[in-house]
């Protein structure tokens, strides 16, 4: 029995026709799809690309914040940075003939008052001279009351003719004589006395003893240079060095904050000399700071300071735009073109707002914030504005 079946020739050429319609279409679909993309795919080219190139060459500058920093009154505050010293300083050395020291009271560290013993010189020989010399004004003493005496008693037998007017004068000379030798003795005991007084160190003034140069054992003289150095009343200064336009604006009772090296102490002083010269080396000069006692303020050490002398206009921009080189500190500006161009400026103080420029900024310019680094003079950059250095 035969089971196979025969499809007929037209169902076959049905069958295949339709194949080729479904082939043909998809092939259709994909060249429209294709023909679509390129198409909006070279609308989209032109619109970003080629018509901003149209628009603008300088699409693809970069983009930098600016600001109009304008003009502000800012607190002028020079910084300056110097040595610090005893104001009054006072060397003490031997005033008298000087010994063998027996015994020093005070170190370095200590407050001594006037008049003070600082070291005491041996005084044996002197002490006794000085013995001498008294019992030598006890008996001048002596002589003349006797003198004084004898005269009294001729006096009473001149009128009785016991005595002559001869006797009378000669007696008078020999007290006059007795007198004047008393006041010799006298004289000799006292000088000896003060050069005994002499003979120990003393404080010439109270104050602070800021050095030591002596011990008990050492023999001293006027030669032996300086044996104590002194603070007067503990006063100190710091020296600060000043350049010679710093110096014209600042005076005598312009307040400072004085900061010592190594510590994170603000101390308050006030200008009381500044110097009359200028150094024709450093064109420097000297404002002398006085300052109360303190235990960071080391004569010798260093320290900073910050002069505050008045107020001025001058613009204020943030740390991020100021740049410097070799040339000094400058920042950039934007022109009318659009193109960065390098501005010089002069810095003045430091605060929480920003840096004040007291030169070369009128307060009208685009400012670049951020980004200086990386521009060049000359380059062409678009924009956005800030109005505040802070940002807001």
């Amino acid at each position: 029995m035969n089971y196979e079946s025969t499809i007929p020739s037209e169902n076959i050429a049905t069958f295949d026709d339709a194949e080729a319609r479904n082939t043909n279409r998809k092939r259709l679909i994909i060249t429209v799809a294709v023909i679509v993309a390129l198409l909006l795919a070279y609308i989209g080219y032109n619109y970003f690309v080629g018509g901003a190139v149209e628009e603008d060459g300088a699409s693809q500058a970069p983009m930098v914040t600016v600001m109009t920093p304008g003009k502000q009154q800012v607190v002028r505050t020079i910084n300056a940075t110097g040595t610090l010293a005893a104001r009054r300083e006072i060397q003490v050395s031997v005033v008298g003939e000087g010994g063998r020291v027996t015994n020093v009271y005070v170190d370095a560290g200590d407050w001594v008052k006037q008049g003070q013993i600082m070291a005491s010189i041996d005084q044996s020989v002197q002490s006794q001279q000085a013995a001498s010399l008294e019992a030598s004004v006890g008996v001048s003493r002596a002589d003349l009351n006797l003198a004084q005496a004898n005269l009294d008693r001729a006096e009473q037998l001149v009128d009785r003719g016991f005595i002559s007017k001869a006797d009378i004068d000669r007696l008078t000379a020999t007290r006059d004589s007795a007198a004047a030798r008393l006041r010799v003795a006298q004289a000799q005991f006292n000088e000896v006395r003060a050069r005994n007084g002499r003979l120990n160190i003393v404080a010439p003034k109270a104050g602070l003893v800021l050095e030591r140069n002596v011990e008990p054992g050492q023999t001293v003289t006027q030669g032996s240079g300086t044996l104590f150095r002194m603070a007067q009343n503990g006063e100190m200064e710091l020296q600060a060095l000043l350049g010679e336009s710093d110096l014209a604006n600042v005076s005598v009772g312009t307040t400072t904050q004085v900061t010592p090296v190594g510590t994170d102490k603000i101390l308050t002083g006030q200008i009381w000399q500044i110097s009359p010269t200028i150094d024709p080396q450093s064109r420097q000069g000297v404002a002398r700071i006085a300052l109360g006692y303190d235990s960071a303020l080391r004569p010798g050490g260093f320290a900073s300071a910050r002069i505050q002398s008045g107020t001025s206009e001058a613009s204020v921009i943030p740390e991020s735009a100021l740049q410097n080189d070799s040339q000094g500190s400058f920042v950039y500006v934007i022109d009318a073109d659009n193109k960065a161009v390098r501005r010089d400026v002069v810095v003045g103080s430091v605060s929480s707002a920003g840096i004040s420029v007291t030169s070369g900024l009128t307060g009208t310019e685009k400012v670049v914030l951020r980004a200086g680094g990386f521009l060049n003079p000359g380059e062409t950059v678009r924009t956005t504005v800030q109005k505040n250095a802070d940002g807001s």
